[in-house]
This record gives C-alpha cells, structure tokens and sequence, in this order.
C-alpha cells in the first residue's frame, strides 16, 4: 500500500508540469501576443496579428479536438476553428472521440477529454485552454521551426540534454521539445564563450559546482541585451550567480520549503509542494490541475528593480522555509531560528519591455519598437528530471473543458 501510494505521487508530481513548462518555454520565445478575445456575441474577428500569423503559413493546419460526442466543448471550439478558417481556407478541423481512439489519445499525448491539438508541417502543440491568444501563440511557434533554439548551460554539474548518465537528466524534457520543433543544444562556455545570436531561451537547469566569472559576464550581459531565461535551482546546491541573480533583482532563499497541509492533501512528506490554485498568469492560464513539486526553495523579488515580477507559484500562509535540517516529520516553524514563513513564491516570472531594432531601407535610418524580455525562475528542477517524466500516466474522464 506504502509503495503504490508513492507511485501515485511520483505521478501527480509529473503528469501535468511537462505541459506547463512547455507552454512556459512557449510563453518565453513568442515573437509576439495577442491581447484580444472574441465576445460572446461571436460578432468579433480575428485581430490584425493572427491574420498576419496566417497568412505567413504556407500548409495546412489541423485542428484535432479530443472531445465526447455531445461535449459540451464542442460548439467553442468548433467556433474557434471557423474564426480561422475565414483566413485560411486549409484550415482544418477534426473532433476525436478519446473512448473509441485511445491509441490516438496516446499517440498525441493527450491528457484530458477537451484537449485540442494543433499541428503544422509534422509538428504538433497541445492547448488546455482556448482564446486567440493561445492559438496564434501555438501557431507561432510551430511556424518557427529552425530558428528558435532553446540552449543549456553545461559544464557545472547541470541536468544534462544530451546523455542519460542518471535519472536526473533532462533528455526526455530535450526530446519533447524537440517533437515540437524546437533545437535543443548543450553549451559550454567554457569550451564556446559566447551565447549564439540566436539563443530563444536561455536554460540554467539547477548547476552544482560555482562557474567561472567568465562565464557568469556572459550571461549576465545575455540578460542584459534582453535575453530570455529559465532558471532552476534545487534547494540543495547553492544557485550561486550571486551577480546575475542581483541584475534580475532576486534573491533565493536557502532551505527547504515545508508544507504542514501535506497530511490533508496526501502528498506523504512536508517537503512536497502541492500547488492547488495559480495566481495569474500566461503560463498557468487554463491549468486547473493539482501539480507536485518535490523538495523546494523559494524567491524573493526585491523592490527597486526595473522588472515587473509576478507570482507563478505560491505557497499557503502556513508554509514556511525551514532553514535547519529536514527531519522528516519533526520538523516545526521557529522564527528564531531562521525560519521563514508563508506565503513562499516557489516560481516567479519577470518581465521588461526592451527596445529592438527594426530593419532600415537604407543604413542611415532605422526604428526601433520594444519587445517584452521574459524571465522564469522555479526554486525545483527535479520536476523535469527523466525520472519525473518517465513516470506520466494520464487519465480521460467523461467531461468537456
């Protein structure tokens, strides 16, 4: 009994953060957004962005919805699909009935009865949720394949992409992305001291050993130039970056993150987060599923920063961060200790415009509009470990989104 209800966790902690980290790296790398969504009169169009966005796509697109005959979803999303097909004539639409098509359910790592699927030249992205923000976004990335590439920093003892040395490394996370068109590559800046050009998303996956100074200016002058990073750093292995982190104007709290509801939720140990609500947020938009983080640290933003910060995870008021040994159990909130209380943000998102040059007739003019720079920081990597992932198992209820 002991061993199946840790096998139940191990898969709530991982059936769902897969698909929220890819829409986060999705949510990093957008070229642009859509702020605007259709009114309940369906009298609104498309906004001048996704007509741009389809008109740019040469093939057809799919959209495949896994959705019980008669659910309730059926009629949104078969409105969506004509809003886009108004635009794009080869835009097409099909309704998959997930109990009579498990195989498909399987194949097109479908999670729940609702789920629409989108795919584009043998690329596919999956969407919780639907508004024209979600679908041009989804449309965007599957049209940049080739350019956008999502680079990770190695060398230091980081979650490798590459080789599966243990169960903590990340080539099942690096293989997803791929599957979705997007160019996963290892860097080492100690052997390439420079950040390529093109660099979509810069990745630092919880290193273990402190890097050169060298390297640390790299980076730092990468997020200065309004590069766009994902951070992750356990509670166990100091995130060092002392400079990179006082640039972003964070700072990461040592010690474990405790959570004294852990018995009400049955997660089996203090140290799980069980995160049950979101605040809001691009990246969590739509997720309504508990989600598992094992053993965690928490950010703290400071004041005088040129970033907006905004919560991605948070803890209850009655979590704390224990900064003495973790005991299982025994271990209780003492302020005078160190000890610091709830609510904890366990994930943080950052963002800033930036100006971004525009392409000139001739080489003695040029404009230059702005672009929102992005940045995410999880006080977790095991959560995208090949143990994690390996560890999914999915279930499809009778009920529409």
């Amino acid at each position: 009994m002991k061993q199946k209800h840790q096998n139940l966790i191990q898969q709530l902690i991982n059936g769902v953060l897969i698909v929220t980290v890819l829409v986060l790296i999705g949510w990093l790398s957008v070229r642009y957004s859509v702020q605007h969504d259709w009114t309940v009169n369906k009298r609104n169009t498309l906004t001048e962005a996704s007509q741009k966005q389809l008109a740019s796509m040469a093939d057809p697109v799919r959209m495949i919805a896994f959705s019980y005959p008669g659910g309730e979803n059926r009629p949104t999303v078969q409105f969506f699909a004509e809003q886009y097909q108004r635009f794009k004539p080869d835009f097409e639409l099909t309704f998959v009935d997930p109990s009579s098509n498990p195989q498909k359910v399987k194949d097109y790592g479908v999670s729940f009865a609702g789920e629409v699927v989108l795919e584009y030249q043998g690329r596919r992205e999956n969407l919780r949720s639907l508004s024209e923000q979600a679908v041009t976004g989804a449309l965007q990335r599957l049209t940049y394949s080739g350019e956008r590439w999502i680079v990770f920093i190695e060398g230091h003892g980081e979650r490798s992409v590459v080789e599966a040395q243990s169960q903590q490394a990340f080539t099942r996370f690096a293989g997803v992305l791929r599957d979705k068109g997007l160019n996963v590559q290892p860097l080492s800046l100690v052997q390439n001291p420079r950040i390529p050009d093109n660099t979509s998303v810069l990745v630092i996956a919880s290193p273990r050993s402190a890097m050169l100074q060298g390297e640390i200016k790299l980076i730092e002058d990468y997020v200065k130039q309004g590069g766009n990073l994902l951070w992750l750093a356990d509670p166990d292995h100091d995130p060092g970056l002392a400079p990179l982190a006082e640039t972003l104007g964070v700072t990461w709290l040592d010690g474990y993150a405790v959570f004294p509801e852990y018995e009400l939720l049955g997660t089996g140990h203090p140290g799980i987060f069980a995160a049950i609500g979101y605040p809001p947020s691009a990246v969590t938009q739509g997720l309504d599923q508990v989600t598992l983080f094992p053993l965690v640290r928490a950010i703290q933003t400071g004041p005088d920063s040129d970033w907006t910060a905004s919560p991605l995870l948070t803890s209850s008021g009655e979590a704390w961060l224990e900064t003495g040994a973790m005991d299982g159990e025994a271990v209780t909130f003492d302020p005078d200790a160190g000890d610091i209380g709830g609510p904890l943000n366990i994930g943080v998102t950052l963002t800033r415009m930036r100006a971004v040059p525009e392409a000139a007739d001739d080489a003695e003019s040029s404009e230059s509009s702005e672009a929102q720079q992005r940045v995410i920081l999880v006080g977790d990597a095991d959560f995208l470990s090949d143990a994690g992932i390996g560890q999914r198992d999915f279930c499809y209820p009778r009920q529409g989104i």
